[in-house]
């Protein structure tokens, strides 16, 4: 029997696992997991990199930082109140929300008992989480009064468009138009308080580099306040790493997270391999056709045409503050 069948390539060892290609070098860069190299010099994942791996992936998704990941695998338990403490409460939230649609049920049943059916509004809620709401709104310029219908409302929602595309004022009129939503201001510093802090100190085990563009970042994520936060291209003034370290704080929040939408042409922020469940792309085409959503998957409509428009951090550094030429309206 071939002894290499055991073996995975890195794209057959990510899919099993579930995660990316790059969150698995991700690990073997922070010492994690050392895949082997075959004759050719491509990683090869066996049994006993596999077995690791996957205990790498349970305890991210646990929300532990990659230095925690690293301190349990190796018998330390420093972290782990802070980290369990952290998933206890994501845990609860959920729990509450469930709770009050057990409740909005049983109302529904007993209502029906007396007689009075539900409406097909009533139904429907029950699909929907109060977090997500949907919304119907004109576009703004440059799409000229065209039609948009927002679709559920994810933890992520990432917007993305080349130049010019609109994707800015697709923004603010999102901003403008969802219930209790505010377009996030960095210029006015949100306080540093103890949350700021232990975010912080996460995502500095996580590979962050502290600057006053994260803290501006992280003070206003975590400020209380609106349900709805619109952030303008998320990834200003953080390095690639420091990137990573944010989407992967942002992704640990859960389904309950706040509902964040973001403009980011960083592919460090939208790893089209890594988006989940609970994430939405939507993509402003170059062409001012009415914005549509993207599924994260090759071949599907838009797909590439979102690819394109990310690129590595590096190359987003070079071009900051770069702007399309743009037509006075009339």
């Amino acid at each position: 029997m071939d002894s290499s069948a055991a073996f995975l390539n890195a794209s057959e060892a990510a899919s099993r696992l579930g995660v990316s290609a790059k969150a698995l070098r991700l690990y073997e860069q922070r010492g994690l997991i050392a895949p082997i190299r075959s004759a050719a010099g491509w990683r090869a994942y066996g049994p006993n990199e596999m077995s690791r791996a996957r205990e790498i992936a349970a305890l991210r998704a646990l929300g532990f930082s990659l230095a925690q990941v690293a301190r349990v695998l190796n018998g330390d338990p420093r972290g782990l109140e802070s980290a369990l403490a952290t998933h206890q409460a994501a845990l609860e939230d959920r729990l509450r929300q469930l709770v009050a649609t057990i409740e909005t049920v049983g109302s529904l049943r007993e209502n029906l008992a007396r007689g009075e059916t539900p409406t097909v509004g009533d139904l429907a809620c029950l699909a929907a989480r109060d977090s997500e709401p949907t919304v119907a709104f004109d576009l703004p310029y440059p799409w000229g009064g065209e039609r948009f219908e927002l679709g559920r409302v994810r933890p992520l929602n990432y917007i993305v468009g080349p130049l010019g595309s609109g994707k800015t004022r697709l923004a603010q009129r999102l901003a403008e138009t969802l219930p209790n939503a505010a377009f996030l201001d960095r210029s006015v510093r949100s306080p540093v308080d103890a949350k700021v802090e232990r975010t912080l100190a996460w995502l500095v085990e996580d590979g962050a580099t502290v600057s006053d563009a994260l803290i501006a970042l992280i003070a206003g994520l975590e400020a209380g306040g609106p349900a709805i936060l619109v952030v303008d291209m998320i990834e200003q003034g953080l390095d690639h790493g420091t990137q990573e370290a944010t989407i992967a704080h942002l992704r640990r929040r859960g389904p309950a997270g706040r509902p964040i939408f973001m403009l980011t042409r960083s592919n460090a922020i939208l790893d089209l391999a890594a988006v989940g469940s609970d994430e939405a792309i939507i993509f402003c085409p170059a062409n001012h056709s009415p914005p549509v959503y993207v599924a994260p998957y090759p071949g599907t409509p838009g797909y590439e045409a979102v690819a394109t428009c990310l690129a590595s951090p590096e190359v987003r550094a070079r071009t900051e503050g770069v702007i399309a030429w743009r037509p006075q309206a009339a």
